[in-house]
């Protein structure tokens, strides 16, 4: 099986994370950040892992500190639950609507991390979730997990509908890439030997 669990204290934030990427979508999430909460666990339902998560951090100030932390653990527990990425597929790419928005998202496992991120969000707030605080997590993930990622917002004017479209499509995405090939089982995917 292919899981990890996370464990990360600090002044600002105290978080616990399980991760079964090999899972059936369940989650159990409760950060103190609702919008967060809910990204999460469509999250996990998109991409079939198992995720839990509990964290209470310092949102007295604002989201930040919880939004990037459990960002860390979360890409610290894909890059533990992969290991040396033997047999994965390695690329995914998912574009997908929900409602006005259409968001593409495209993933290579490629052990190099980047971040390309076009959203045009226009509005500061949904709810009292800070909407710069979406490209801060994706690029923290992939920083920790170590992999790149393109984000294109083809279309959308509701903040709502974009952010809910990066989450469920970066989950369909890393769902593909993360899925084992049969006809590569064993291999690593890439004329380097390493990933």
């Amino acid at each position: 099986m292919r899981t990890a669990e996370i464990q990360r204290t600090t002044t600002e934030t105290d978080i616990r994370l399980s991760l079964n990427i090999d899972g059936t979508g369940k989650s159990q999430v409760a950060t103190g950040c609702g919008f967060l909460d809910h990204m999460l666990e469509l999250f996990a339902r998109h991409s079939r892992f198992d995720l839990a998560v509990e964290a209470k951090g310092d949102t007295w100030v604002d989201d930040h500190h919880t939004v990037e932390d459990v960002a860390i653990c979360l890409g610290d527990a894909l890059g533990a639950a992969l290991g040396d990425l033997r047999g994965v597929t390695r690329y995914g790419s998912t574009l997908l609507p929900m409602d006005e928005a259409l968001v593409l998202t495209a993933i290579d496992l490629s052990g190099r991390s980047l971040l390309c991120c076009e959203l045009d969000l226009r509005t500061e707030k949904v709810g009292t979730f800070d909407t710069q605080l979406v490209e801060e997590f994706l690029l923290t993930l992939t920083r920790r997990a170590n992999f790149t990622l393109h984000v294109r917002q083809l279309s959308g004017v509701n903040s709502h509908h974009i952010i809910e479209a990066v989450f469920k499509s970066l989950a369909r995405s890393l769902r593909a890439a993360v899925a084992i090939d049969p006809a590569a089982a064993g291999e690593i995917p890439s004329t380097k030997g390493v990933l």
